[in-house]
C-alpha cells in the first residue's frame, strides 16, 4: 500500500467533502432519546441519520450499499457494507467500524461566539456538539477505506454501522445485533471511533471501559412545603435525610464506594499499563483538568489517579430537582429533594447487581420513615479488551512509523462508557478490539465548547486505513 497516497486521500477527503458535511451534521440537533422523549416526532435524530446515508451514499466505493436500518419503537441504524477487496475471501472475518451519531444535551456556557449548533473553525479546531463526540467517525471509517483502496491496499469485508442511541447507554443497539445478526455475519475485528486518548501526538487505544449505573432517588417528606420557621426542629428536612442516604454508599471523606457490589480487582496486566503510563505522564490525569486555583485532585499520586478513573467505582450527581434557585428560595422547608444519581463501575463489574445494591441501600430502613422513591434506572457493562493478536500489534507499531512519525502508540482505561462494547465483546468473543478516537482531555465532550482537533482525525483516518489493510493479510 502507497502510504503517501492514503495521506493524500485523506487529507483531499477531509478538507474538501468531510468539513463541509460534518459542519452542517453539526446543526442538526440530534439530542439522544433520553433527554428528548418525543425524539420521534421531533425528527432530529432521523435527519442526521439521512444526512450521513447520503454522503455515504455517495462514496466512490464499488459494490457498496448503505441504509437506514428501522426497528419498531427503535431509534435509526445507518449501516454501509462494503464488499471486501477483490480477491479476498467472501468468508473471511467481517470488520466493524462502529460510531454514534446522536448527541448529547447542548447545555450552557459556550463562550462567546460557540453555541451547540453553531460549527465554528478556528485554526485546527471544529467546534459544535457532536464534531468530536462523534459525528466524525462514519466519515473517517468511509475514508479509511477509499483511501486505502486508492492507494492499493486491501480489506475484509467492513460494515460501517452508525447507532443513534449510544448517549442513552445503547438502549436500541441489542436489538439490531439480534435481528441482524446473520446478515452482519463472523465479526474478526471492531473497529470503535468513540474514544481517544491524553493527547493528539500519537494513537491511543482503549483497553477498559467502565461500566454505568444511574437512577434518580425522591425523598420526600411532607406533600407540600411549610414555612421553615414553623417546621423546622419539627419535620427533619429531606436533604438531611438524602445525605445520610448517601453517607451508605460513598464515604464523603474520601470518595470511596462502600458497597461491594459495585467493586471489582485490576486485573494484572492492566495494573502494569496504569503504573506504565503514569510513569511515562506525571501530572497528566490532574493536569487534563481546570480546577479551581488552589485546588488540588483526590490524591498526588499518578497511580491512584488513573485507578480510580478507570478501575474504581465513583458516584457523581449530575441532576438535582426541589432546589429553587438561590434568588428565588424563600424560608421553606421543602417537601422534597430528588437527585439524579450516576455511578461508574469497575470494567468487570455487575451492572445489574451494583443497581440492586444501590437500590436497597437507598430504600431500606429509611431515617424516619420518610417516602423514598428511585426511578429511571440505567444499566451499562463495562468493558476490558481481549489480548492484542501478535498481527494488530505489528501493524500498531508500523503505523505508529508512518502516520505519526515515531510517537509510540499507547494504550489506557477510560472512565467513561461505550455499552456497545460489552454487547460486542459478548456476541464476538473471537474478534480483535481497536478502541481509538480523536477526543483527548481537552476535547469537551459532553460539556460547552466541545470541539475536533482536525489533524488528529486525519490521522485516526489514516491510521485506519493502515489497520485494514494489515487485518487483510491475516485472512
Amino acid at each position: 500500500m502507497d502510504n503517501a497516497q492514503v495521506r493524500t486521500t485523506v487529507e483531499r477527503t477531509w478538507d474538501a467533502e468531510i468539513l463541509p458535511s460534518l459542519s452542517e451534521l453539526v446543526r442538526i440537533p440530534a439530542v439522544s432519546v433520553v433527554f428528548d422523549a418525543k425524539w420521534a416526532e421531533h425528527g432530529h435524530l432521523d435527519t442526521a441519520a439521512e444526512h450521513v446515508r447520503a454522503w455515504l451514499a455517495a462514496r466512490d466505493i464499488p459494490g457498496a450499499t448503505v441504509e437506514i436500518l428501522r426497528l419498531p419503537e427503535r431509534t435509526p441504524v445507518v449501516l454501509m457494507d462494503v464488499p471486501a477487496s477483490e480477491g479476498m475471501p467472501e468468508d473471511g472475518g467481517t470488520v466493524l467500524l462502529y460510531g454514534h451519531l446522536d448527541k448529547q444535551p447542548p447545555v450552557g456556557g459556550w463562550s462567546e461566539g460557540l453555541g451547540p449548533w453553531t460549527p465554528v473553525r478556528r485554526g485546527d479546531r471544529l467546534y459544535g456538539r457532536g464534531s468530536a463526540d462523534d459525528g466524525y467517525s462514519g466519515y473517517a471509517a468511509a475514508t479509511a477505506i477509499e483511501a486505502l483502496r486508492a492507494a492499493g491496499g486491501r480489506h475484509a469485508r467492513c460494515l460501517v454501522l452508525l447507532e443513534l442511541s449510544e448517549e442513552s447507554g445503547s438502549p436500541d443497539l441489542d436489538a439490531y445485533l439480534d435481528a441482524y445478526r446473520e446478515r452482519l455475519g463472523d465479526i474478526s475485528l471492531v473497529v470503535c471511533l468513540d474514544s481517544g486518548g491524553q493527547d493528539y501526538e500519537r494513537l491511543w487505544l482503549t483497553t477498559s471501559l467502565r461500566g454505568l449505573v444511574s437512577t434518580t432517588v425522591t425523598v420526600r417528606v411532607m406533600e407540600s412545603g411549610q414555612h421553615s420557621g414553623s417546621a423546622s426542629g419539627v419535620v427533619p428536612s429531606s436533604f438531611r435525610i438524602m445525605r445520610q442516604l448517601l453517607d451508605r454508599i460513598e464515604d464523603a471523606g474520601t470518595g470511596e464506594i462502600l458497597l461491594p457490589e459495585l467493586h471489582g480487582a485490576i486485573p494484572p496486566e492492566r495494573d502494569a499499563e496504569i503504573k506504565a503510563l503514569a510513569d511515562l505522564a506525571p501530572g497528566a490525569a490532574k493536569a487534563a483538568f481546570q480546577l479551581v486555583d488552589g485546588m488540588s485532585a483526590v490524591s498526588d499520586d499518578d497511580y491512584e489517579l488513573m485507578a480510580n478513573n478507570s478501575w474504581r467505582p465513583t458516584l457523581s450527581v449530575i441532576g438535582a430537582a426541589g432546589l429553587p434557585q438561590p434568588e428565588d428560595a424563600g424560608n421553606v422547608l421543602r417537601p422534597f429533594t430528588t437527585l439524579k444519581l450516576s455511578f461508574r463501575l469497575p470494567p468487570t463489574a455487575d451492572p445489574k447487581a451494583a443497581l440492586a445494591a444501590v437500590e436497597r441501600a437507598l430504600t431500606t430502613d429509611v431515617p424516619y420513615g420518610a417516602k423514598v422513591t428511585v426511578s429511571g434506572p440505567e444499566v451499562g457493562p463495562g468493558w476490558n479488551a481481549p489480548p492484542t493478536a501478535p498481527w494488530l500489534r505489528s501493524a500498531l507499531d508500523s503505523l505508529s512509523e508512518a502516520v505519526f512519525g515515531g510517537n509510540q502508540w499507547l494504550t489506557l482505561g477510560l472512565g467513561g462508557s461505550i455499552p456497545f462494547m460489552g454487547s460486542l465483546a459478548e456476541a464476538y468473543p473471537e474478534a480483535q478490539f481497536v478502541v481509538t478516537g480523536a477526543l483527548a482531555g481537552d476535547s469537551n465532550p459532553h460539556v460547552p465548547d466541545e470541539w475536533l482537533h482536525v489533524p488528529h482525525a486525519k490521522r485516526v483516518t489514516e491510521s485506519v486505513a493502515h489497520l485494514l489493510d494489515a487485518h487483510a493479510t491475516t485472512l
